[in-house]
């Protein structure tokens, strides 16, 4: 099993956690062709906070994948990752396109509500505690992660992609803290 991306942090903190069941690849658009092309599965799971998804394998990519290989398009909320990708259900969640099966279900974590509740509420029961207990300046001043989730604040928009994509002006986080 192959894992790529850009962020040596990510492609680190991988290699940590799964150890040799997963090689990490440092993301080149040579190394993802490689790897679509050779594969069997390919999950994309793409996230750029506020913004599209970018389409990184090409519809020739899929073609020219394996016939009976599938894909997981995990950023089909924003957009797809896969220039091939069409919104799909639970009730009818693939389709193929030249031999390759798409799975493209928006809101995956809807087909298992209850787990992903727990999930979520774990994830984030820390930043809500410490919103909770400080004030959101205050927490926001002192957390690094929870200040770049802050996309509205004082009539202002302060996530830069947000901004972009609603042709609006934006405000440094640390300006209105």
């Amino acid at each position: 099993m192959y894992a790529l991306d850009r962020s040596i942090e990510a492609l680190r903190r991988i290699e940590a956690e799964l150890g040799a069941r997963v090689v990490t690849v440092y993301s080149s658009r040579d190394a993802l062709e490689q790897h679509v092309l050779s594969a069997d599965l390919v999950i994309g799971a793409v996230l750029i906070p506020g913004g599209a998804a970018p389409r990184l394998v090409s519809r020739r990519m899929v073609g020219d994948m394996k016939k009976g290989a599938a894909v997981v398009d995990i950023a089909i909320d924003q957009g797809g990752c896969f220039e091939t990708s069409r919104p799909t259900t639970h009730a009818e969640p693939t389709y193929v396109v030249d031999g390759v099966v798409h799975y493209c279900v928006t809101n995956m974590p809807g087909a298992v509500p209850r787990t992903s509740t727990y999930a979520l509420n774990n994830a984030t029961l820390p930043f809500v505690l410490a919103l909770a207990d400080k004030g959101w300046k205050r927490a926001l001043t002192e957390d690094p992660h929870l200040r770049a989730g802050l996309n509205v604040a004082e009539g202002a928009i302060a996530h830069a992609q947000v901004a972009e994509a609603l042709q609006r002006p934006h405000v440094a986080a640390e300006r209105l803290l």
